[in-house]
Order: C-alpha cells, then sequence, then structure tokens
C-alpha cells in the first residue's frame, strides 16, 4: 500500500511540475534556473549524507550516482546562468 501512495505522490508531482514549467514566461527562466541551482545544491548535500551512510551497497552507488548528477546539473545550471548575464554587461569598457 506505501508503494501505490509513493507512486501517486511521483505521478502528481511530475504533473504539478510540467504544468507549472508551461506557464513560465521566457523572462523568469534566468531567476527560476538560479533558484534550481540552489535546490540542486541542497540535492548534493543530502546525497553526500546518503552515499555515506555505509548501509549497503545499493544505498552507497545510489548516493554516488545522485551526488554526480546533482552535481553536473549544479555545474551546468551556474554556466548557462553567468552565460546568460553575460548578455547584459557593457561591452568594451
Amino acid at each position: 500500500m506505501e508503494a501505490v501512495f509513493l507512486m501517486f505522490i511521483l505521478m502528481l508531482s511530475i504533473f504539478v511540475g510540467f504544468e507549472l514549467i508551461n506557464k513560465v514566461p521566457a523572462t523568469l527562466h534566468t531567476p527560476l534556473m538560479s533558484g534550481a541551482n540552489a535546490i540542486s545544491g541542497i540535492t548534493v548535500v543530502g546525497a553526500v549524507a546518503l552515499a555515506g551512510t555505509g548501509r549497503g551497497d545499493l544505498a552507497n552507488w545510489l548516493g554516488a550516482l545522485a551526488v554526480a548528477l546533482a552535481s553536473i546539473n549544479v555545474v551546468g545550471g551556474y554556466m548557462v546562468t553567468d552565460r546568460m548575464l553575460a548578455m547584459f554587461k557593457k561591452r568594451g569598457g
């Protein structure tokens, strides 16, 4: 019964996230990406905590995978945000 409840929460969060993202105007993508980077930073901290528990091989591997994927998301997000903010700087002066 718990698995059904968790599956329901997952499906609901996917639907709500998809609906919210589709309604965001293009001018707000940079600030939202910065916020998403902060959330991914929190994910990295949680994943490091999971990877270091030593509860079992599966938990360690999933924690390491979560650290890698969240780190890629954070670095890529900051690179895109930096590139977008560079468009607003004055040139040649």
